[in-house]
C-alpha cells in the first residue's frame, strides 16, 4: 500500500503531469491505494471556499476519485487522532492525520511537502 497526500491524489486523479517521476512509478507499482478520510473533508473545505477547481461537483468529484479499483479509503482511528496530536511537525491537522494514516498502515506517503519529506524522508516519495 502507498499512501497519497491530499495533493497527490487530485493530481493523480486529474492532473498526472504535476506527480514527479519517482511519485508516479511509486503509485503506479502498488497494490493499494491508500487514502485518508480526512482528504475528503480537506478537498471539500477547499472546494467549498473556491480554493481548489473540481472538474464536477464535489459529492460526484469524490464518489468518483474513490471508485479506482485499486483505491482504499482509510479511516480516522483512534489511533490515527492520538500519534497525530502528538506529532510536532506542522500545525496543520491535515497534513498530521495524513502522515500517521501512513504511519498506521507502514506505508510510503507520496507528497511534495518539504516538512513532510524533512521529517521523515525515508516514507516520504516525492
Amino acid at each position: 500500500m502507498i499512501v497519497l497526500d491530499t495533493h497527490a491524489w487530485v493530481w493523480w486523479v486529474g492532473l498526472r503531469r504535476k506527480l514527479s517521476r519517482p511519485a508516479l512509478r511509486a503509485i503506479e507499482r502498488a497494490a493499494t491505494i491508500g487514502i485518508s478520510a480526512i482528504s475528503v473533508l480537506e478537498i471539500a473545505e477547499l472546494a467549498e471556499r473556491k480554493r481548489m477547481e473540481l472538474d464536477s461537483p464535489t459529492r460526484a468529484w469524490v464518489r468518483a476519485a474513490l471508485s479506482h479499483q485499486q483505491v482504499e479509503l482509510l479511516p480516522l482511528s483512534a489511533e490515527v487522532a492520538v500519534d497525530a496530536a502528538q506529532l510536532h511537525f506542522a500545525a496543520d491537522p491535515f497534513d498530521r492525520i495524513i502522515y500517521a494514516t501512513a504511519r498506521a498502515e507502514d506505508a510510503q506517503l507520496v507528497t511534495r511537502d518539504e516538512r513532510l519529506h524533512a521529517f521523515d524522508p525515508e516514507r516520504a516519495v516525492w
